[in-house]
């Protein structure tokens, strides 16, 4: 019921809020954001300069550098709100302010700044990403973007697009995947759902922000065609299909200039190739000259964090002596206002009523969905009915489940559970870095969905105790844990602590122990061949133990797919040790993508190299069979049956196998199937030519020739592939 009740509550959700995205689908390209490009036109027309170039720079209002100073936060305009951005606006012209959070997961509330203020809090970016479904991407950006709203807000820094290239970044619980379809359509879903809901939306962070070592002086060296079909074309497609108002730079460095200095990145490829219409905000703490506003930089935000306000005295000094034209700085105005004005914040109605019970169903299917079922020999999962005793093992169990830390830590409803220090670090960043837990234990949530069992409890803090519990169980289940955050690596793939040797004794102790991670990123486990299941939970948000205690109970079918590969050893990946890992802080680091394009599943593809668990990977309680693979390149069509006896969901994976005759591996297509016990679909994907091409310098090549694709349960695990003969096709962006 649970689940059917999720899914009702999804269906209520999107009568309510997909008939005014899909009018905006209709209307944007033609009618509204033409109307905002005259807008913006007239109104910037009518700007004196000091107006002009107050809204290219922004501060952040909370306590932090010299707003830490009562005096100075005593002179912040009265429609200031706390959180992470405030740029003033321009009442004699209509002109509103923007106000900004962070929104990757949840509206964040920084330092808890604002005095009890709450939000939902949903699963990691990963969990979004395993679900494949665009469908939840569009309803948790929507919730998070109401919430937003409501509150106030109207400008959300989220939409993470970065791939996963390093399965050890700190941060990449916050994005989606390590493919550039997956992550480009689930991104724009995201894009729409916030901005349908009368917000602008950003897409981050621009480009190559792969790893959080000397973030702020790691050079990525990539060159243009690969640049181009990796990460460059996950920010495309979600450029395309969800025309954000604003794309924001990224802290490191692209082949030698500042990403939010970096002419080619944001004039060449975004303005010119892209014609991207939207204006280009900095990260926090990321311009470091006024002559970035030319190399294409539109905005400076959290100013008090760079050296000065680049975006002020010495941007209007640039004015005066021509290095900035007057065009160039209306061309900046006018991407903002238009931006704001397509986005619905110019004469923006009161935000509606929010439903936080809404929402919150919405965040446990979110996590109901990214649960992935990694391993379940014997069918250990889901739990017997009838199971007598089950022993729930590891830290924190009793008390919640773990959140990611840094810009998009969230604060739900019924708070954290646990809050612990961690520390360490240079500068100001590991004020951050706190382990955050989530209320809502998975002990108390497997208790009330198992109503008739003895649940016993053990910390996991000594090896025999638990091994102890675990003996005298009919199962045992270890809750593991790995917390990740902004600003920090994790130098290897392990579990920290003594997390391995518990597992080891638990189930030395009881061959039926099931393992469930909490992480933000694969993990290790030279236990895996021991144990017989194991759930990747993620990171998954504020309805987490529910989430767990539905899957684990069968009351919830897993249908989630690994969005990124869990590398059986660090030595297979392109990088087997993290560049100046352990260096002092902005230690200068070139770092060569040697991947290029084969970023995850297609680098272990082209070195032949098999992941512990690889991209696409998830298991069901039923069977599915997909079939009937038929293409002619440009679209594709398959049947999918479920063959158990349960209602579940898989999703159909289509790769591109051989291009022109050459081995690859590519995902060209996916679709989420539900299915009852014995009942078929046919299904059809449109394939985009990008993905089947190579950048030529100047635009996209599909050579001539033998195109073979597959069917697959996974990237590594395909079907006998169906062959297509193309002409060849070149073009431009």
């Amino acid at each position: 019921m649970r689940g059917l009740y999720a899914t009702t509550a999804l269906a209520m959700f999107f009568g309510a809020t997909t008939m005014t995205a899909s009018a905006q689908d209709k209307a944007a390209p033609a009618r509204v954001e033409a109307a905002a490009d005259d807008w913006a036109a007239k109104i910037e027309a009518q700007m004196t300069d000091d107006e002009r170039f107050s809204i290219l720079h922004g501060f952040m209002p909370i306590p932090l550098g010299p707003y830490a100073n009562p005096e100075l936060q005593a002179k912040w305009p009265k429609d200031v709100i706390p959180g992470a951005g405030y740029v003033a606006g321009v009442p004699r012209l209509g002109i509103p302010s923007q106000r900004a959070t962070d929104a990757s997961l949840g509206v964040t509330n920084p330092f808890g700044v604002r005095k009890g203020d709450t939000a939902t809090a949903l699963p990691a970016g990963l969990a979004i990403g395993a679900t494949f479904n665009p469908e939840l991407a569009f309803a948790g950006a929507h919730l998070v973007a109401s919430e937003a709203r409501a509150k106030g807000f109207n400008v959300l820094l989220g939409g993470g697009i970065n791939l996963v290239r390093d399965p050890r970044n700190g941060r990449n619980f916050e994005y989606i995947s390590e493919d550039p379809l997956l992550s480009g359509v689930m991104g724009a879903e995201a894009v729409r759902g916030a901005q349908s809901a009368g917000v602008v939306s950003t897409v981050k962070h621009f480009s190559l922000n792969s790893n959080e070592t000397n973030r702020h002086t790691w050079n990525a060296e990539i060159d243009d065609a690969p640049h181009r079909e990796s990460d460059l074309l996950a920010f495309q497609i979600a450029i395309e299909r969800g025309r954000p108002g604003s794309v924001m730079c990224a802290y490191n460095l692209v082949n030698g200039e500042k990403a939010c200095g970096n002419d080619h990145l944001i004039n060449t490829v975004l303005k010119r190739d892209w014609r991207y219409k939207g204006w280009v905000m900095s990260d926090w703490g990321a311009v470091s000259g006024a002559d970035f506003a030319i190399k294409g930089l539109d905005q400076q935000a959290g100013e008090q964090l760079d050296k000065q306000v680049w975006f002020d005295a010495p941007l209007k000094a640039k004015l005066a002596d021509g290095s900035l034209s007057r065009e160039r700085l209306s061309d900046m105005v006018r991407r903002i206002l238009r931006s704001m004005k397509a986005s619905g914040l110019v004469d923006a109605a009161p935000a509606p009523a929010v439903d936080m019970a809404a929402h919150a169903q919405i965040a446990r299917q979110v996590a109901q969905q990214g649960i992935v079922l990694l391993k379940n020999d014997g069918n250990a999962l889901p739990l017997a009915a009838n199971v007598a005793s089950v022993a729930v093992i590891g830290r924190n169990a009793h008390v919640g489940v773990l959140s990611g830390g840094g810009s998009s830590q969230g604060l739900p409803p019924r708070g954290w559970a646990a809050s612990v220090p961690v520390g360490g670090g240079e500068g100001s960043i590991g004020a951050w870095r706190v382990e955050r837990w989530f209320a809502g234990a998975p002990l108390t949530a497997l208790k009330e969905a198992l109503p008739k069992a003895h649940i016993g409890f053990d910390p996991g803090l000594y090896s025999q105790d638990a091994a102890a519990l675990a003996a005298r169980s009919d199962v045992a289940i270890v809750f593991v844990s790995k917390y990740e955050a902004e600003g920090f690596d994790s130098p290897d793939l392990s579990l920290p602590g003594n997390q391995d040797a518990i597992i080891e004794a638990t189930v030395a102790a009881n061959p039926n122990t099931i393992v469930v991670l909490e992480t933000g990123n694969p993990v290790a486990m030279p236990w895996l061949a021991k144990v017989k299941a194991v759930v990747a939970a993620w990171y998954p948000g504020q309805e987490g133990a529910a989430a767990i205690a539905d899957v684990l109970t069968g009351k919830v079918n897993p249908s989630g797919r690994l969005p990124v590969s869990f590398p059986a050893t660090t030595e297979t990946l392109p990088r087997p040790t993290i560049p100046s890992y352990g260096t002092p802080e902005h230690t200068h680091v070139t770092v060569r993508m040697t991947e290029g394009s084969d970023v995850g599943y297609r680098w272990n593809a082209r070195q032949g190299i098999k992941a512990l668990f690889p991209f696409g990977h998830g298991l069901s309680y039923t069977g599915f069979a997909a079939q009937g693979l038929k293409t002619d390149g440009a679209k594709a069509s398959l049947t999918v049956r479920n063959t158990g006896e349960r209602a579940g969901a898989t999703v159909a994976q289509l790769y591109l196998v051989s291009q022109g005759g050459k081995p690859t591996r590519r995902l060209v297509g996916f679709q989420r199937v539900e299915l009852a016990p014995g009942t078929e679909r046919t299904i059809e994907m449109t394939i985009d030519p990008r993905l089947l091409a190579d950048w030529n310098g100047a635009g996209w090549t599909i050579a001539k020739g033998d195109y073979r694709f597959a069917l697959g349960e996974s990237a590594e695990v395909l079907s006998t592939p169906v062959t297509v003969s193309l002409k060849g096709r070149i073009w431009q962006d």
